[in-house]
């Protein structure tokens, strides 16, 4: 539309024009008298063409702009700056307006709306629009107004205004607060502030772009100074100068910015990295080192997410950029608790007249450096090679804790050097000597060693030892205890079995482990787990099975080793436990191999209980099972219609009991042998040689615990080609099971034959011995009552007299005669403190920690 329609009269004709035509303008350099024409012949006709590419007006035209292109000035292109300002001013306008109608839903959308804005402007590190000062002094003069009437009316506002209301006070009352500083300037002196502003912005805006094509000109500043240099600008617009002699003051301004909600931390990370660079003395270098390493570990204020590798790596080498300084200068001394001192002031040895100190602390950049790799490990896919490559980072970390230990031995500080070493003992404590070999030949290329090392000790197993004893004398009860079952568990892990075990009963940690805390908790578990595989790689079937009852008795392995979260059916975590939870598991490459673990309980379960099936007649006897889970598993596979070929585990241990039930002792050795999970032990040969060997032992025992009624004699020499067993082998077994009265026989052993003895108890006699065997449970119900009613445990190995079962033993061995044949009794009378281990080794160690962790 041209300027001379709009003085044209209104007609009928120009009413019926759309009203959106006077918005549109076409880019067409064409000429008035041919718009003007345009627009007459559309005036005209009841049907207007629609013009060419059209567009919205400028910001800055008003409705009333509709001139011609010719007559138009040149437009003028806002800067980044004035466009944000612009919206802001908008934003504002939305909120008057919300005010006059008592808006306060669309107050508080609008004003997080204009936060926003402003932490834009942080953000390119313009200072705070005096707008927006204005704007809150506005609003909380308001909220408080607002907030009296609603008092006072008898009226109340709708329930969502009068929320977002007390929003808006909460809202308002943080934002004044982070802001009080420009508030105050801006009450004391309006128009200083926004002259002050003004200059400001001013002095940090370039000059503006020439129209019709002009280049941008040149200040008298920049021609001084070369257009690339950068300077970096901090808050308010002020220029940051670094140099040796101000970066006290910038880092009183980092610390004073540290946990604020606006602070950009990736730049607080560059301006301290800045002062590292800058600084000269070692006690510059120490400050800026401790407050660089704390923001690194601040960067991701998140829990449960893990830090960035690249943050992590800058850590660690700044941790040994720290104990590097320290340790060459012991004239500076990092310590948590240290007296007050003026932070703006270069301090050294001169000027303290001795050491200086200063406040920090190693160990707990040492600990969140450690916790931290876990915790990555923990969020990473264990399958995938990303795992493998962070798991490579664990030499660098190791080499780290490796000079911390050297430096709390050089300067002699005891507390933090129990806990570096318990840092380093549980990064080894569990590895192969191949792998610990690896990470100490990384330690001992360092300039900083500590005295106990592999070369100093000769082996792993030494140096395992030598730091379990320094924390043994001078760790606190918590040390003490991780340490022992550390120390318990590598010796697991080297098979060898009776010095672990020795040490685990000695220790007496199963008496005071359900009070220790759950990581504790979960080591003893594991502890416990390893020893029954160093058992049964050892061919302790029976302790291995007894070792590793408990645990599988409560259904939530993975859950008691850590290794998964168990769920049970009507039971549903809160956010907070599941989180808790998954802080807590191991990461993968510590996990125990569950399945393996599994096979090596139901195989000596196998091997423990077919022969005690075989070896009782009564029903109420059969009831009675040493291992409940393989109990189970079994009668469910009795009740099976059809069984077909095995391919699980389970399945195969299953199959290879029938046929150790039926005597087919070599098909069952044949189905054992073939679980492919064996394989996974370092020495999965000599361990199927063991498993054949027990399988033909225990086929023996079967065999003679089923046939006996059967037999008058029985040949020792048929039994040998019978189970392919050496005659002194044959003959070692019978006569074992002759004397802990299992067999009522006797050898000839100048005939070579097993005399069998028929004794034949009368109605009676069976009835006095199964009332014998009740009221023997009983009395032991009654002593282990009167035991914890007495302030024990009423567990086996608590006798005040300390002969751990040895009388109770004795006394079981009277009440039940000599015609019984279980275990119990016949272990008590051998008495000792290995007596009872081969009925359970849980007897003497209640055994793991089952109770629900966390």
């Amino acid at each position: 539309m041209s300027s001379g329609d709009e003085a044209q009269p209104t007609t009928t004709t120009t009413a019926a024009k759309p009203a959106m035509s006077r918005f549109l303008r076409t880019n067409d350099s064409s000429s008035s008298s041919e718009s003007e024409s345009e627009d007459e012949s559309d005036s005209d006709s009841d049907a207007p063409k629609r013009p060419s590419r059209p567009t919205l007006p400028l910001a800055g035209e008003s409705d009333d702009e509709e001139s011609d292109d010719e007559e138009r000035p040149g437009v003028r292109i806002m800067s980044a700056q004035e466009k944000r300002l612009v919206e802001m001013e908008a934003t504002g306008k939305v909120m008057e307006n919300a005010l006059k109608i008592n808006d306060w839903v669309a107050i508080s959308t609008e004003f997080d709306k204009l936060a926003r804005m402003i932490q834009r402007q942080h953000n390119v590190a313009e200072p705070v629009p005096p707008f927006y000062v204005k704007t809150l002094i506005n609003l909380e003069s308001s909220v408080n107004t607002a907030l009296g009437k609603e008092k006072e009316a008898k009226k109340k506002m709708n329930a969502t205004n009068a929320k977002a209301l007390t929003a808006m006070k909460q809202k308002i009352k943080k934002a004044v607060k982070e802001y009080e500083d420009d508030v105050k300037k801006y009450q004391e002196d309006p128009e200083g502030f926004e002259r002050q502003y003004l200059t400001t912005i001013t002095r940090d805006t370039t000059a503006p772009t020439a129209p019709a094509g002009g280049r941008r000109a040149a200040t008298a500043a920049g021609e001084q100074e070369e257009i690339d240099e950068f300077t970096t600008v901090g808050k308010g617009g002020k220029v940051m100068q670094f140099t040796a002699e101000s970066i006290f003051k910038n880092l009183q301004a980092v610390q004073e910015a540290r946990g604020k909600k606006n602070t950009d931390r990736a730049e607080q990370i560059r301006i301290l990295e800045k002062l590292l660079e800058v600084a000269i003395t070692s006690y510059q270098r120490i400050r800026v080192l401790l407050a660089l390493i704390s923001s690194r570990f601040d960067y991701n204020s998140s829990v449960s997410t893990h830090m960035p590798t690249e943050l992590w790596l800058s850590a660690q080498r700044e941790v040994d950029q720290l104990v590097s300084i320290v340790a060459a200068d012991l004239n500076y001394s990092i310590q948590e608790v240290t007296e007050d001192y003026d932070e703006l002031l270069e301090r050294s040895p001169t000027t303290e007249n001795g050491v200086v100190r200063i406040r920090g602390s190693i160990i707990s950049f040492v600990d969140r450096l450690d916790d931290e790799f876990t915790r990555s490990l923990q969020n990473i896919d264990p399958h995938g090679t990303e795992y493998v490559d962070r798991l490579k980072d664990e030499k660098a970390l190791y080499c780290t804790i490796c000079r911390a230990q050297a430096f709390y031995e050089k300067t002699k500080q005891d507390e933090p050097l129990g806990r570096v070493i318990m840092r380093r003992l549980e990064h080894i404590y569990s590895k192969p000597n191949a792998v610990v070999q690896a990470l100490e030949s990384a330690a001992d290329a360092s300039e900083i060693k500590p005295s106990m090392t592999l070369s100093a000790q000769g082996t792993t197993s030494a140096l395992i030892h030598s730091l379990c004893v320094y924390l043994y004398r001078s760790g606190n009860s918590l040390l003490r205890t991780r340490a022992m079952l550390s120390h318990i568990y590598h010796h697991a892990l080297h098979n060898d079995f009776h010095t672990a075990r020795d040490m685990l009963l000695m220790s007496h940690l199963q008496e005071s482990i359900h009070s220790a805390d759950v990581a504790t908790q979960i080591l003893y578990n594991r502890t416990v787990v390893q020893l029954g595989l160093c058992a049964f790689r050892s061919g302790l079937i029976k302790e291995a099975q007894s070792t590793l009852q408990e645990i599988f008795t409560t259904q939530r392995v993975k859950e008691l080793l850590a290794q998964g979260v168990h769920q049970q059916r009507f039971q549903v975590l809160t956010p907070e436990q599941e989180k808790a939870e998954k802080q807590r598991q191991l990461p993968f490459h510590m996990h125990i191999n569950t399945e393996l673990l599994e096979a090596a309980f139901l195989v000596s379960s196998m091997l423990v209980e077919i022969p005690l099936l075989a070896s009782i007649d009564s029903e109420e006897l059969k009831r009675k099972a040493i291992s409940k889970p393989f109990r189970r598993l079994l009668d469910f596979a009795d009740r099976q219609v059809f069984t077909g070929p095995p391919e699980s585990t389970r399945d195969h241990i299953m199959q290879a009991s029938k046929a150790l039930q039926d005597g087919e002792w070599e098909k069952c050795r044949d189905l054992i042998q073939s679980i492919k999970i064996w394989s996974l032990m370092p020495e999965a040969a000599s361990v199927k040689e063991m498993l054949a060997k027990r399988i033909q032992e225990q086929g023996l025992r079967t065999y003679l615990f089923t046939y006996a009624p059967h037999y008058s004699t029985l040949s020792l020499s048929l039994l040998s080609r019978t189970f392919s067993l050496p005659l002194r082998t044959v003959t070692s077994i019978v006569s074992k099971m002759i004397w802990n009265e299992e067999l009522s026989a006797s050898l000839d052993q100048s005939g070579g034959v097993v005399v069998f003895h028929r004794i034949e108890l009368s109605r009676p006699q069976q009835l006095g011995q199964v009332i014998a065997d009740k009221v023997g449970a009983m009395v032991d119900q009654n002593e282990k009552t009167l035991d914890i009613k007495m302030g024990g445990t009423g567990g086996w190995g608590e006798r005040p007299d300390g002969n751990k079962g040895e009388k109770r033993g004795e006394q079981t061995q009277e009440r039940r005669g000599r015609g019984e044949r279980t275990r119990g009794a016949r272990g008590g009378a051998r008495g000792g403190r290995g007596a009872r281990f081969s009925q359970g080794l849980g007897n003497q160690m209640p055994g793991h920690t089952s109770q629900r962790v966390g």
